[in-house]
């Protein structure tokens, strides 16, 4: 009886000091993403949390100008996911960043995405006449309104939607615009129209790639850290390198 009551005692022991025992801290990394990205990294930020649980993820999504001129501002975000590698190789060359950690993780593609339910094919949409609204992304600070742009007079087709066109604040409200109506169509990131919601919701034809630059997106580590070394690393391997393809985008290499 003494010898199980010794035994209880050790046990119990162990166990309270296990329940005690500190966990490891959490990491909170902060990541300024492109808005294209919006789909892709909830599903990269789950597949990353899972093998890195004490890691706190972070992120806000906007135009990549946006951000590139908050950054230079010294916003506080530990990484920096662009949709055009010039931004990050910008902030490098300033100074901001660390400068080996610039890299590019994927190719963006764009696409004319209408309603499930419009009568337009989106293939011909840009063209028909009826259409009053024309929603991209402002070229100005968003590198897929600038491919939207590039492409649509390349098609010769801007003269005729120059004064239709809608401008969102980055290409996640520009996929807004024609979803709630205020844009019949509208010219968006292929990762968005992949995605199992707005698949389901819309219908899109493919621009050709030729149409428009190339949309190289990058990143850089802005605060180095272990935390940003494993998220890149992460992103750039086999397990992330699947969800972007999965959302459509081309990746380096390929």
């Amino acid at each position: 009886m003494v010898i199980y009551t010794l035994r209880a005692a050790l046990i119990g022991a162990v166990l309270t000091g296990a329940a005690c025992a500190p966990r490891p801290a959490s990491r909170l990394l902060t990541i300024a993403a492109a808005a294209d990205l919006n789909f892709a990294l909830e599903q990269v930020t789950r597949e990353f949390r899972a093998g890195h649980p004490e890691v706190e993820l972070r992120i806000n999504y906007g135009s990549s100008g946006t951000f590139y001129t908050q950054l230079r501002n010294r916003a506080p975000f530990d990484v920096f996911l662009s949709a055009d590698v010039e931004y990050p190789r910008k902030l490098a060359g300033e100074g901001i960043g660390a400068a080996d950690s610039v890299f590019i993780y994927a190719m963006g593609r764009i696409v004319v995405w209408v309603p499930a339910g419009s009568p337009l094919n989106p293939a011909t949409a840009l063209r028909d006449p009826a259409v009053r609204h024309v929603a991209i992304a402002n070229p100005q600070h968003a590198p897929y309104g600038r491919a939207a742009e590039a492409a649509l007079r390349r098609l010769g087709l801007y003269d005729t939607v120059e004064k239709k066109l809608v401008m969102g604040e980055n290409i996640a409200q520009t996929l807004q615009f024609v979803e709630s109506g205020a844009a019949e169509v509208g010219i968006v990131a292929l990762s968005l129209a992949q995605a199992p919601a707005v698949r389901a919701a819309g219908r899109y034809w493919e621009i050709p790639i030729a149409a428009y630059p190339k949309l190289e997106q990058g990143g850089i580590i802005l605060k180095p850290s272990p935390a940003a070394s494993e998220f890149r690393a992460f992103l750039l391997g086999a397990a992330g390198r699947r969800v972007l393809k999965q959302f459509g985008f081309y990746l380096p290499g390929e």
